[in-house]
């Protein structure tokens, strides 16, 4: 079983969370093509501004990842203006192993993590689509966000 956490914004988080459904960019299918049946997911949501206030960085849950990737053109996802006309056609189908009530904000995490290993620069370790990590970073955030599973 592998580790992953994933990157989104909140309005996908909660489509996945709603859908079951994660999809990552056409430039990530050798990377989707790495996730098996029984590997995990965090969900990373990056800081946002809501009208006057700022959303602080953080993880929304964990999922299992419960089929064998596959390929969906059709639109599901929120696609950042940035990004064009990107679908997410890589999805994976996920169950919600703990759901976090509220968001566990990411910050104070990044000097116990292992996968952080420029912890000045620490976001350039989650601008991509999903990126492994070692299974004690899965284990402290789960403990941290009080749903050890």
């Amino acid at each position: 079983m592998t580790h992953w956490i994933a990157s989104s914004n909140r309005d996908n988080a909660k489509i996945l969370d709603a859908k079951h459904i994660w999809g990552v960019p056409k430039r990530n299918k050798t990377l989707m093509q790495r996730v098996k049946p029984g590997d995990t997911i965090l969900v990373y949501v990056r800081q946002e501004k809501e009208g006057d206030t700022i959303l602080p960085s953080a993880i929304t849950g964990a999922y299992e990842v419960i089929a064998e990737p596959y390929e969906d053109p059709s639109r599901l996802f929120v696609t950042p203006p940035q990004m064009g006309d990107e679908v997410f056609p890589y999805r994976m189908k996920v169950r919600p192993i703990r759901v976090f009530a509220e968001p566990l904000e990411f910050k104070p995490l990044i000097g116990d993590l292992r996968f952080i290993t420029n912890k000045t620069m620490w976001s350039g370790h989650l601008r991509v689509a999903m990126r492994e990590i070692p299974e004690e970073d899965y284990r402290f955030i789960l403990r941290r966000a009080g749903a050890e599973a």
